[in-house]
């Protein structure tokens, strides 16, 4: 009983987080299953990578009923990010576990220093859409999804807006295309790794979480998105220096 109320309220947390800011969900995903739920590293971002898709189809479908979601250029970016994903994903099997919990929360402080940029540090619009630029950029969000089990949204917001010159509302839309295919990508590699994983726990997680994606959404049309990365931000951060505390001793 105690794991089933974890599993509800962290994926309540993490449908909130993917809804209103169209990334980020799967970087507290993989921490709650580790250290809330008892997963290991490497189950925890398979397990992560299945409750982001759920949730990011969700969260994408909410946000395209809005008209916030480019359909084309978000696939382009997506399709250079699926071989690198399903590489990184098969890759990531063989790492050491503590490794894998090392480079999540170094992903976690980069994600959060992301997010306490001032706004005005990017400019929708400044320079162009650069197309070799944008393949990079799909292809590292990809290899980082494969990797970690991370949707790679909270990248992936920052580099369409600098990047495809996207509206910050576009942005976070078109993320969660961009995630959903990553994360599928990056599942192909590991469905043998998925039969073994703890169900009871990830149906519930699941579930709550597709559930916190239309809050989120609601919420982030009531709250303004800089208050709402700040936040998140921190949160990031105090889960970054747990995660190095606990892998380094």
């Amino acid at each position: 009983m105690t794991a089933l109320i974890l599993a509800v309220i962290a994926g309540a947390v993490v449908g909130l987080t993917l809804g209103a800011l169209g990334g980020g969900g799967s970087v507290l995903a993989v921490p709650a299953l580790i250290y809330l739920l008892g997963f290991t590293p490497a189950a925890a971002t398979t397990a992560g990578l299945i409750i982001v898709v759920f949730t990011s189809l969700t969260a994408l479908y909410a946000h395209a009923r809005a008209g916030q979601v480019r359909w084309k250029a978000g696939a382009a970016f997506a399709a250079a990010g699926i071989l690198p994903a399903a590489a990184a994903g098969a890759a990531a099997t063989h790492l050491p576990q503590a490794a894998l919990t090392i480079a999540f929360a170094a992903t976690a402080v980069l994600s959060a220093l992301s997010m306490l940029r001032p706004a005005g540090t990017t400019r929708p619009g400044s320079g162009g859409v650069r197309p070799g630029k944008a393949a990079g950029a799909g292809a590292g969000l990809g290899a980082l999804t494969g990797l970690l089990g991370v949707g790679g949204g909270f990248l992936a917001v920052p580099a369409l807006v600098t990047v495809l010159a996207f509206e910050m509302e576009a942005a976070v839309g078109t993320s969660l295309l961009v995630t959903t295919a990553n994360s599928l990508a990056s599942l192909a590699t590991r469905s043998g790794a998925a039969t073994s994983l703890d169900w009871a726990s990830i149906g519930p997680f699941a579930g709550t979480a597709m559930l916190g994606a239309w809050d989120g959404k609601r919420m982030a049309a009531k709250v303004s998105g800089p208050r709402l990365q700040r936040i998140f931000a921190v949160v990031l951060l105090a889960v970054a220096a747990f995660m190095l505390a606990d892998a380094v001793t």
